[in-house]
């Protein structure tokens, strides 16, 4: 396998994402970071803020490219000529999900493979939902988020 898509909100970018891009980025020759558009999920960032956010903090890698989407996932990974889609599993809670969605992707597209990844385990727990969180009542978020996010949930947090 050469090309595998990494899909997300990424609503933001974490550390834990980051580790698994990382990680994936050795595995295979080229890493999509595929950013949802995820309207229904109502993101704090707009889809090019994520985008954006997903360059600056993954720009340290040289087989990676960032794209967003806002169709069908399985669409998307035939689009780009990918070979499979990265999941990453950071508990078992995550794991029944995850089959669900991997055994409807491969019904829908038989070809594409689904492969997991669990994050180091020092970023096991952080998730983007809590980083925010933490980032809007004040706590310290440097341990979770590359600078460039820290940054950008300072700013929207100031300015909402």
């Amino acid at each position: 396998m050469k090309t595998i898509v990494y899909p997300g909100t990424f609503d933001p970018i974490t550390n834990g994402h980051i580790d698994l891009v990382e990680r994936a980025s050795r595995l295979f020759h080229h890493v999509i970071v595929a950013v949802a558009s995820s309207k229904r999920k109502q993101p704090l960032f707009n889809i090019e803020e994520r985008i954006s956010l997903a360059k600056d903090a993954l720009s340290h890698l040289d087989n990676i490219t960032v794209l967003g989407f806002d169709y069908l996932l399985v669409n998307f990974v035939k689009d780009q000529k990918a070979d499979a889609i990265l999941r990453g599993l950071r508990a078992v809670s995550d794991f029944e999900y995850e089959f669900q969605l991997a055994n409807m992707n491969r019904a829908l597209s038989p070809q594409v493979e689904s492969i997991f990844l669990t994050p180091s385990e020092k970023l096991s727990y952080i998730s983007s939902s809590l980083v925010k969180e933490i980032g809007l009542l004040g706590g310290d978020i440097n341990a979770f988020v590359s600078p460039c996010v820290r940054d950008a949930l300072a700013t929207k947090f100031k300015n909402n």
